[in-house]
């Protein structure tokens, strides 16, 4: 899942970032509301999590250009106003979901992938295909009762074909959704990473296909 947290408490948004780093996620931070402007109208995420009081440009006004521009990106607003006022402006404004401050962690992240699954059609927590599972919870991958041990970019990268199944996924997609700002993705890195989860895959109906000039196809095989 690629996030961009925008969030002016420098402290808070570290730990944020750390946690969801440490659970697999692509995640960015920007603390001013100019430049999170900027960054919204220029690249795409998975899900944006909002901050409400911030220098420049405030989480509602954000917020208000994101729908303006017809853009479904899940947002939830993390904010230390509890009022259901504030709440109430916060999801009229187009928030999917609204969580006060303080919050904690596990909460956090267990709406993010409801948001997240909502956001992509997947209802279920666990994806089956054949002899191989993939439990978008945990992240983790199975094939004939054996965990599949996958890194965190193949983790991403698998999650990313899920999604788009019999779809192609350019190198440039690939790069926009598994590396963060302060990596510099190479295209010989993304075909390392393709290579080795296709690898780890192999033995189940889960085919990655090249298509050449264009990017790679994640595709079921199910004859």
């Amino acid at each position: 899942m690629r996030i961009l947290l925008v969030e002016d408490n420098c402290a808070l948004a570290e730990t944020v970032v750390e946690r969801f780093r440490a659970e697999g996620h692509v995640i960015d931070h920007e603390g001013d509301g100019e430049e999170a402007e900027y960054i919204l109208r220029h690249k795409q995420f998975d899900l944006v999590l909002l901050d409400i009081n911030l220098p420049n440009r405030s989480g509602f006004e954000l917020l208000r250009g994101i729908r303006a521009r017809n853009l479904d990106t899940p947002v939830l607003v993390l904010s230390a106003r509890s009022e259901i006022d504030d709440r109430v402006v916060g999801l009229e404004a187009g928030a999917d979901d609204y969580l006060t401050k303080p919050f904690d962690f596990r909460e956090l992240i267990a709406r993010c992938r409801v948001l997240a699954r909502r956001k992509s059609g997947v209802a279920k927590n666990l994806f089956r295909a054949g002899n191989l599972t993939f439990d978008w919870g945990s992240k983790l991958a199975n094939i004939d009762g054996e965990d599949v041990e996958l890194r965190n970019k193949e983790v991403q990268l698998l999650e990313m074909f899920l999604v788009n199944l019999d779809r192609v996924v350019t190198k440039e997609e690939i790069a926009d959704r598994i590396y963060c700002f302060d990596e510099v993705p190479t295209h010989n890195a993304i075909e390392q990473t393709v290579t080795r989860l296709r690898r780890k895959l192999e033995g189940s109906p889960f085919l990655i296909k090249t298509i050449r000039g264009l990017g790679y196809i994640g595709h079921i095989d199910d004859t």
